[in-house]
This record gives structure tokens, C-alpha cells and sequence, in this order.
């Protein structure tokens, strides 16, 4: 299985590593703007809102490279969507110091703090998934299950369907949304579901 690198990332990205319990984390690629790396999806009272980490990075730089620009208070802005957000799911109390201890750490470089996150909510997960990172780069489509662009905010996919996972979970605001919202970051699962959120990864 080989993944791209994520922030909080999608659900469908987490049903994918959970399938064989182990993933390679594209660790040789160069940055890519408008991805998962540095952004991910919630579910707010208004609708879909983007949580997005400011980088600085130059042409061809490795993701490895990129650093998190910390000149802008965006780590208040995320701790205090969120809280807005899911002050009223179940299990949010629950998962939100631990988290934002995280985010106020403010690792240096993108890609530990994505390794941060992930292995985070691995954890919340009670999954044993081992993620390593690659030592070269991959051509696209030269090996079986490379996910590492068909997980896109830009490309809508169809892993759950494929996995046999596509079907709904709790969510705060479904009602309001007139019905539910796929395709979000795991924290939605996981501040809905708490500790049945690993059932619906792994049924």
C-alpha cells in the first residue's frame, strides 16, 4: 500500500492503511499544492470547512523539506474551529487535549507533523498499523495499490465503495445537511464514533 503523506487525513485514506495494516508513506516526492498534505475537510454548522496548514516550501523542494509557517496564529484558528464545530459531538471532550497538545507543539517541517497526527489517531484508532517511509520515488501506476494521487480533495475517489465501506456514520450536523457527509478528515469519524469508529474502518 503506498500512501501520500496527510494532514488529519480523510477517512477514506484510514480505510485504505487499515486493509493490510501496513502502508509506505511517500516520503521522496516532491510538494504538491491543493492536496491532503496541508489540508483537510470538517463538518461545520454552515457546512464543509477547510482546515488548512500555511507551508514554506520552494520549486522541487522534497516533502520532507517543507516547512509549517507559524508567522500567521492559524493553530488558534483550527483549535478554535474545532471546537465550534464538535463541541457537541460525543466524543470530542474526550480526544481534545491530547490533540491540540499536538497542533501547540508546533513541529517544524510538514511532514512530522502529519507523522504526528497520523500516528495519533492510529492510536485512538487502536490500530497497529505500521507506516514506513519510502526511500526512492515511484513512478505512478508502476506498482498495485499506489494511492498516493487517486486521494485527492480535487479528484473524488471511490475507495469506500470499492472497500464495501460506503455507508454512514453519525454526524453532528446531518440533519442540518440534509444527510450525510462523506469524504471528511478521520477527526469527524472519530469525535462522532469515539472508539466504534475502528468498527467502521474495519467491520
Amino acid at each position: 500500500m503506498l500512501l501520500s503523506t496527510a494532514y488529519f487525513p480523510p477517512v477514506q485514506w484510514f480505510a485504505l492503511a487499515a486493509r493490510d495494516m501496513q502502508a509506505s508513506l511517500e516520503a521522496c516526492e516532491r510538494y504538491q499544492k491543493q492536496s491532503y498534505r496541508n489540508r483537510c475537510y470538517i463538518l461545520a454548522g454552515d457546512g464543509v470547512q477547510m482546515l488548512q496548514v500555511p507551508v514554506v516550501h520552494k520549486a522541487d523542494m522534497s516533502i520532507r523539506e517543507v516547512l509549517v509557517d507559524y508567522s500567521t496564529p492559524w493553530v488558534v484558528r483550527t483549535e478554535r474551529a474545532l471546537d465550534t464545530a464538535y463541541e457537541n459531538a460525543a466524543f470530542y471532550e474526550y480526544y481534545r487535549d491530547g490533540l491540540f497538545e499536538i497542533l501547540d507543539a508546533q513541529p517544524e517541517r510538514l511532514w512530522d507533523l502529519n507523522l504526528r497526527l497520523i500516528q495519533w489517531c492510529f492510536d485512538r484508532l487502536h490500530l497497529t498499523c505500521a507506516i514506513e517511509p519510502t526511500t526512492s520515488f515511484t513512478a505512478p501506476d508502476t506498482v498495485a495499490d499506489d494511492y498516493r494521487f487517486q486521494v485527492h480533495p480535487k479528484h473524488p475517489d471511490t475507495v469506500m465503495k470499492d472497500l464495501g465501506l460506503d455507508r454512514p456514520y453519525y454526524q453532528v450536523f446531518r440533519d442540518r445537511m440534509g444527510g450525510f457527509t462523506p469524504g471528511l478528515s478521520i477527526l469527524d469519524l472519530l469525535f462522532n464514533e469515539g472508539p466504534d469508529a475502528v468498527d467502521f474502518l474495519c467491520p
